[in-house]
């Protein structure tokens, strides 16, 4: 597995991470206990260093998971958490107040079962908190030895400016894939210049662009896809363009759609890491083989071509959860 720096911090990881929300939360029942963990165990075995989790995850339950299914192996990993959420609980609204900051970390310490986070991101911007009290409690858990790296997610660039100028960001964590490509605007510009590095999630479109998902796909009754604009079965149809044309790209290169996704996001900035999830083995072995995939300026160039003629339908979160992303 490739390594690679986020930004211009020592923080060292494996090319591609995992995201393991989906575990837990969000996309179906959670998985098996025992499931779980041994997926975990061969994301390891595969050269996988980095995985990223939230106490918002179930709540809590995905920390777990990740915490007993790595304790083996914790000294040879990187693993990111988040804070930021009432109670740990995305429907409860927002709370980034200092106090809830450390007693999020030491919650995520036990459950972890780890004596340091590397990795400790604010969830979502917290309107009542000024960004520079949030940095400063960061910073103050830095120095405990409880936080190696300040994150943020979802954040936008003046924030993202008045946090890093209180306790260095070490990496932005946003929505960004071949489908979502906000983050090329502002957000890009902003991580080069700062030395921020960039990880993307929801890489694969929530697994729409691996080709596997079409109008007539049905989701589990609490997949959270249910509830997303861009989900709706008329939505998914005006988007197959794009999925068709990402399939006659892999096909060319002799790779998967979802390969050719998570490539394309590895050529964009070499301090991008993108973090798909997964259930199966085998879709992790196929993530994980992105990083063979070699991109040329050319087909580059044709995948740009391909997307600017393609005007994708449907928003990416439901308002309510809109309104909490670029702030």
């Amino acid at each position: 597995m490739q390594k690679r720096k986020l930004g211009k911090s020592n923080l060292e990881v494996s090319a591609i991470g995992l995201g393991c929300m989906g575990l837990s939360f969000a996309y179906g029942p959670a998985v098996d206990k025992a499931q779980g963990i041994s997926l975990l165990h061969a994301a390891v075995e595969r050269g996988v260093t980095f995985f990223d989790t939230a106490e918002a995850y179930g709540p809590f339950a995905n920390e777990e998971l990740v915490g007993e299914g790595l304790a083996p192996v914790r000294d040879r990993i990187v693993i990111a958490t988040k804070f930021g959420f009432k109670n740990g609980d995305p429907s409860t609204g927002l709370d980034s107040r200092p106090e809830r900051i450390r007693a999020v970390a030491d919650a995520s310490l036990k459950r972890l079962r780890t004596d340091r986070i590397d990795l400790f991101y604010q969830h979502r911007v917290d309107p009542a908190v000024p960004i520079e009290d949030v940095a400063g409690a960061v910073k103050d858990l830095i120095a405990q030895g409880k936080v190696r790296h300040f994150g943020m997610s979802e954040a936008g660039a003046p924030t993202i400016r008045r946090a890093h100028a209180v306790q260095k960001v070490t990496a932005l964590q946003s929505e960004y894939s071949l489908w979502t490509r906000e983050p090329e605007a502002e957000i890009l510009p902003l991580c080069e210049e700062l030395g921020i590095g960039f990880v993307p999630y929801s890489p694969l479109g929530r697994g729409f662009l691996t080709g596997k998902i079409d109008a007539n796909t049905k989701f589990d009754s609490t997949d959270f896809r249910n509830i997303v604009p861009r989900f709706t079965p008329a939505a998914r149809n005006a988007n197959q363009t794009l999925v068709d044309r990402l399939g006659q790209i892999a096909a060319y290169k002799q790779a998967t759609p979802a390969q050719i996704a998570l490539a394309w996001l590895l050529a964009q900035k070499p301090w991008i890491v993108p973090i798909p999830g997964t259930t199966k083995l085998n879709r992790l072995e196929e993530n994980i083989g992105a990083v063979k995939v070699a991109l040329s300026t050319d087909d580059l160039r044709e995948i740009g071509q391909a997307l600017s003629a393609i005007a994708i339908q449907g928003a990416r979160y439901p308002e309510r959860l809109q309104q909490m992303v670029g702030r």
